[in-house]
């Protein structure tokens, strides 16, 4: 287990509502010894003590689930270096030591491949390990270069590519409930289930993240990555084994397997659609483009869906449904498996016998099952929900991957190829959208959403 790990990035929001807590939560297990050394650069001129009063800070307000002395130790064990992540100088400096070290690059993607750089004139110790947050790339040619340069400097087994959603409770337990269950990986194809629908809408509007966010869009931040991630969990073939190899393997086989967009495809089968002012329980949202630091001419979607489909022999005639939004009347963070109705109601009830939804809800973490069932009188048909919360995790999802880094289990981070093949999967939407092929909608704040039209992807 690697006992070094330097964050690059430091002062940003990433290491102070996810890294810091995670290793906080890490401490309170008792999976950091006392020889554990952070190191922490940034730009900022700061020395440590000025690092440590802010990350303790950080840690009061983001990490208060873990005790006040596993906060304290983290904020007291971080040694900060004002760095810049390009400079190769720099890089040796922070990397210098003895043993392996883990290279976290909490920063902007566009500064992955400068920084990547930087790391092969400076030398990693042998054994160390680079950690990168979505997305890859920002298109599939930029995804193959950024492979390239890694391949130059630690082995693809020593790369990293950490999705959080992937440590999920319940995005893990999607694999527990079909390989697990005899009664559910039997059903689990086209022929009893109909639809699958990966959704993340979110309340929130911008947030103050105009400088990522209108650079990137929906369908970047979320779809291209998370909820691909989350489809091939749900659609793969059952692995040998959980091991990292045997697990994506079975990944990229679902990538694989997506029907390539033809325009008229991307006409049909994709919506985009931005907001604009409204209100969300009660407080006044301005529109997307009114938002502090968004360009007035921009053409960044704030809500996206696409339909996919699957050419493999288990999922022919199954629809995949991928959608995310912001600033939606309500949260909606699923996974909801829509069975086939069954083919004949053999006796007289009255009432309607609703097709069974199996619901993985994502946050909070839960799993519902829709059934039908006989009411009052035994005449009447009438719906039932069967409810499962689940047990809360020994660890945030962040300090999950955190241990798996320096464990060097990859498992759950995404291989070099499964990176390229998830931005082919979605590149001729990107192209078709870049076009306008199809028409940027619009939507009230605190709404559904925008209205189907007849050419889109049809539920909203």
């Amino acid at each position: 287990m690697i006992d070094r790990l330097v964050v690059f990035g430091a002062t940003g929001d990433l290491n102070a509502r996810y890294l810091l807590p995670g290793l906080a939560a890490l401490r309170a297990a008792g999976e950091l010894a006392d020889g554990f050394q952070l190191v922490c650069a940034g730009r900022k001129d700061w020395d440590d003590q000025e690092f440590r009063n802010w990350a303790s800070e950080q840690l009061d307000r983001h990490g208060r689930p873990c005790p006040a002395s596993a906060r304290m130790w983290v904020a007291g064990a971080a040694r900060y270096r004002k760095a810049d992540a390009t400079d190769p100088a720099d890089l040796a400096s922070l990397i210098g030591g003895d043993g392996p070290v883990a290279l976290y690059l909490a920063l902007p993607p566009a500064v992955f491949p400068g920084t990547v750089t930087a790391l092969h004139e400076a030398s990693l110790p042998p054994g160390s390990r680079i950690v990168l947050e979505k997305p890859f790339g920002e298109d599939l040619r930029s995804a193959e270069e950024l492979n390239r340069l890694l391949s130059e400097v630690v082995p693809e087994q020593a790369v990293f590519r950490v999705d959080h959603f992937l440590a999920m409770t319940t995005v893990q337990n999607l694999l527990g409930s079909r390989l697990a269950n005899r009664m559910l990986e039997p059903l689990w194809n086209s022929a009893h289930i109909a639809e699958v629908e990966i959704v993340w809408d979110e309340s929130l509007a911008l947030e103050g993240r105009a400088g990522y966010y209108d650079g990137v869009g929906a369908l970047k931040d979320m779809v291209q990555n998370h909820l691909l991630q989350v489809l091939c969990l749900v659609a793969m073939e059952p692995p040998l084994s959980l091991g990292e190899r045997d697990l994506r393997d079975r990944k990229i086989d679902v990538l694989r397997s997506v029907r390539p967009f033809t325009d008229e495809d991307v006409l049909r089968r994709t919506r985009r659609a931005r907001y604009l002012a409204g209100r969300i329980d009660g407080r006044p949202v301005p529109a997307y483009l009114d938002e502090d630091g968004v360009d007035p001419k921009s053409r960044t979607e704030t809500f996206a869906e696409v339909e996919l489909h699957l050419e493999s022999w288990r999922w022919s005639g199954t629809t995949f449904r991928l959608r995310t939004g912001k600033a939606l009347k309500t949260d909606r963070k699923e996974v909801a498996v829509r069975f086939r109705p069954v083919p004949h109601l053999p006796f007289g009830h009255t009432g309607e016998a609703l097709p069974n939804v199996l619901r993985f809800g994502l946050d909070p973490e839960d799993m519902t099952l829709a059934l039908t069932g006989i009411g009052s009188g035994a005449r009447t048909l009438t719906p039932l929900t069967l409810t499962a919360r689940m047990e809360p995790s020994d660890l945030p999802a962040y300090g999950r991957l955190l241990l798996d880094v320096l464990r060097g289990n990859a498992a759950l981070s995404i291989r070099g190829d499964e990176a390229e093949e998830a931005w082919r999967v979605l590149a001729p939407v990107m192209s078709a959208w870049a076009d306008d092929l199809v028409p940027l909608q619009e939507y009230p704040a605190g709404s559904g959403g925008p209205v189907p039209t007849g050419g889109s992807a049809r539920r909203g």
